[in-house]
């Protein structure tokens, strides 16, 4: 049919899904392959109205596909994206959640890394100084 696009879809569930989609013809039925099909939300700052950013998470959290079949008789209304923040965020979603692991290695470029004992201590002295200004 077309070539992928990226849309935001709400189904008839409810669900608002942002997907890359690719749509297929088969058995007089159009089906939608979903790539990397996520649920965003606005992150609004406390007391404002104001978006600070975008929260995304997977729209199906109990697997690993990250392709999915979904007929058009489940999808309430579908429009394309050409907004490109939206695409950005999903393309990187996309990249960070191929790498491996999907979790760092803790290194010294992090900040500073120390045995519990060693950071007791300096916590103590940190809150004894603390304590002596205060008095």
């Amino acid at each position: 049919m077309e070539d992928d696009f990226y849309a935001s879809l709400k189904l008839i569930s409810g669900e608002e899904v942002f997907a890359k989609v690719a749509a297929c013809d088969e058995d007089n039925r159009i089906l939608l392959l979903l790539h990397h099909p996520v649920l965003v939300q606005h992150v609004k700052l406390p007391g404002a109205n104001i978006t600070a950013g975008y929260k995304v998470e997977p729209w199906m959290k109990t697997n690993d596909e990250d392709m999915f079949v979904m007929d058009m008789k489940n999808i309430m209304t579908m429009v394309e994206c050409n907004d490109i923040e939206m695409i950005a965020i999903h393309q990187r979603y996309v990249e960070e959640s191929s790498q491996e692991g999907n979790r760092s290695s803790i290194d010294r470029k992090m900040g500073y890394i120390s045995s519990v004992k060693d950071a007791k201590k300096m916590l103590e002295q940190l809150y004894k100084k603390e304590f002596n200004k205060e008095s």
